[in-house]
């Protein structure tokens, strides 16, 4: 019988176990125990943080290139590690393995991206108005900053704070989902075999209210960037204002898809499936309300009924599974919550609504792709993030119609429109109230090299991703100099 591997947190360079464990079990499948955790303490934050401080001198002098070596070797070393990493994420996530190979792709282009901003690092150099003055300025670490991801994305969210954070010359705390922490321990084991110097990144896996306090209350931190709910990123808010810490957060959606009667009809079917349920609909981005033009409206449904109907739910390692489980118990109960709620307020649901327990799945947290009809944009299932497989479908009079909708509630993360016509791509782009826009794509899918982020209640400060992600993780020098 094969022994369940033990992973310990990382402080100051070295594996630490904490003496007590935490258990991470495989959502398809609950009697497979993936590994155990070592829980953290506040102790240990406290001792990860005076670490990473007295790693940031030698850290942040270091040239730009060299950092970015480093990055590029822990790359190289996912990037051979591949195929065993994806397999990994989807049993710890549930996330479908073709799903998990494409995260953990991106985070090894992650790497290599911003590895590459070493060697780039942009400043300013503007021309002075005063006789022999030269003017410029240059970017400088901001200190220990405290990282806080979900386990919605266990690679690809930790790498894109990982590794621009770094490349800055910060040194990092990084507290993952106790949900998910294999994937990103997998992140850390890399660039510690990279060479990266001690203290300068440490891990501490465990319960997220102990240790997010005691990371926020750790005198060396200077800032704190977090993926996660509104309720929690609210409350980090209020407590990182207290002492004046940078903040960066990304919280919920509640994604609209527009399909307009000229769209390409089949395509716009597909997106708005592979937008709602891919990933079990745990995507902050992902499609939660399909916004329909009247004039297709009943077709609209009834093929996205039938479509929905021929999803593959399963474990994420077999092969042909489009959906795999939610990622826990705490999750199913959300979601079967939410459809409950819908279907007091927009009747019973058009397909879908129950838990699966047949064929092989009565030990994992699996829910039927779920779609309710002519959902009123005043309900509950139309207006808070359900994170689940369930999709509300609504009815839009015109195009006008369809974008008041769509900028009707609080949130202003992704959004998806389908049409074939260029003006009313330009108006839904002007007008729309989103951070992330797609036009005939799915709401959920983006790319490292563009800015990521949200508008309203969805996020607070600088983007994430591309370059726009040096604007958090760096501040500037100003030099006025006299020749």
């Amino acid at each position: 019988m094969m022994t369940t591997p033990t992973f310990a947190n990382y402080i100051n360079g070295e594996w630490a176990e904490s003496g007590q464990t935490f258990e991470n079990r495989n959502p398809a499948n609950t009697d497979d125990l993936v590994a155990l955790f070592s829980k953290g303490t506040p102790q240990d934050i406290a001792r990860a943080a005076d670490a990473a401080a007295a790693a940031l001198p030698a850290w942040s002098s270091m040239n730009a290139p060299a950092r970015g070596n480093i990055l590029f070797k822990a790359a190289d070393l996912l990037d051979r590690r591949f195929d065993s990493i994806a397999a990994e994420m989807t049993r710890e996530e549930g996330k479908t393995l073709p799903e998990a190979k494409g995260e953990v792709r991106r985070s090894i282009n992650i790497f290599r991206y911003f590895a590459g901003e070493g060697a780039r690092m942009p400043g300013m150099l503007v021309p002075s108005e005063r006789d022999r003055v030269h003017m410029f300025a240059f970017r400088k670490p901001i200190g220990v900053v405290g990282l806080i991801t979900p386990w919605n994305f266990p690679s690809a969210i930790p790498a894109w704070k990982l590794a621009p954070a770094l490349i800055c010359g910060n040194t990092v705390v990084l507290k993952p989902a106790s949900a998910a922490p294999l994937s990103s321990w997998r992140i850390v084991e890399a660039l510690h075999e990279a060479g990266i110097p001690r203290g300068v990144l440490n891990y501490v896996a465990g319960p997220g209210g102990e240790l997010g306090t005691a990371l926020l209350q750790a005198k060396p931190l200077k800032a704190v960037s977090f993926t996660g709910s509104c309720q929690i990123g609210n409350w980090l808010h209020g407590e990182a204002s207290k002492r004046r810490l940078r903040i960066q957060l990304e919280m919920g959606g509640k994604n609209p898809t527009i399909v307009l009667a000229d769209a390409d009809f089949n395509s716009a079917v597909e997106n708005v499936v592979n937008g709602a349920f891919f990933s079990t609909g745990q995507k902050c981005t992902a499609t939660s309300r399909a916004i329909v033009e009247e004039a297709i409206y009943d077709k609209f449904l009834n093929a996205l009924i039938e479509r929905t109907r021929k999803l593959k739910v399963g474990d994420g390692m077999q092969p042909g599974i489009e959906i795999g489980p939610l990622v826990d118990q705490a999750q199913m109960d959300t979601v079967l919550k939410y459809i409950e709620i819908g279907k007091k307020e927009a009747g019973a649901p058009k397909t879908g609504g129950n838990r699966m327990t047949g064929d092989g799945r009565a030990k994992g947290y699996f829910v039927e792709p779920t779609l309710f009809a002519d959902v009123d944009e005043r309900m509950t299932i139309a207006q808070e993030e359900i994170f689940g497989p369930v999709l509300a479908v609504m009815r839009a009079k015109n195009f006008d119609d369809a974008m008041r909708i769509a900028n009707n509630i609080p949130f202003g993360l992704s959004s998806s429109i389908q049409t074939t016509n260029l003006s009313r791509v330009f108006d839904y782009v002007y007008r729309m109230e989103a951070g992330l826009l797609t036009v005939n794509l799915p709401s959920a899918g983006v790319e490292y090299q563009l800015p990521f982020g949200g508008m309203k209640d969805s996020s607070f400060g600088p983007k994430e991703q591309g370059p726009a992600a040096l604007e958090f993780y760096s501040d500037y020098k100003t030099v006025y100099l006299k020749y």
